[in-house]
């Protein structure tokens, strides 16, 4: 949700079937109630940070309650943006301090992208124009999936 006041959504995307409630951590002062609202709904909570607020900003307290931390890689608000490769150490960097974490990259992210992603260690990706203006959206989808798994395995062989 990139709102102000997202507490206010939770449970109208839990009553509409929703199974994980991601808000942005610069839009409330408190968010560690907002997660416990989110579990108590029986949705997985996600906390995500904007290209501008660096990783230090997800605490550990934030981040041992959040079951995703999000990493904008463009300006929330508008699709079709171009992917902001300066965001990618802050994934690196939440990857390093939470290896058991969800973490997912979201804005500008397809073929040309993925392998940074990937191999910063993102397990999540939102791709949307790079599959919705595809001729062949199931190649690219299978191109984004077998990229992160690939740096998955790789991360995990390191981590054994």
């Amino acid at each position: 949700m990139m709102v102000s006041q997202p507490e206010k959504w939770v449970d109208d995307i839990a009553d509409a079937g929703g199974s994980l409630y991601c808000f942005h951590l610069e839009a409330t002062s408190d968010p560690l109630p907002i997660i416990d609202h989110i579990h108590e709904r029986k949705m997985k909570a996600g906390v995500a940070i904007s290209p501008d607020t660096p990783s230090t900003a997800v605490t550990d307290e934030i981040a041992e309650a959040a079951d995703m931390l999000l990493v904008m890689t463009v300006y929330p608000g508008r699709g079709g943006q171009k992917f902001l490769e300066r965001c990618v150490p802050k994934v690196a960097e939440l990857r390093a301090r939470f290896p058991d974490k969800d973490i997912e990259v979201d804005g500008g992210v397809g073929p040309k992208t993925i392998d940074v992603c990937a191999d910063a260690g993102s397990n999540v990706i939102v791709a949307g124009t790079a599959i919705f203006n595809a001729e062949e959206p199931e190649k690219v989808i299978a191109l984004l999936k077998s990229t992160v798994d690939v740096a998955q395995a790789k991360i995990a062989a390191k981590r054994a």
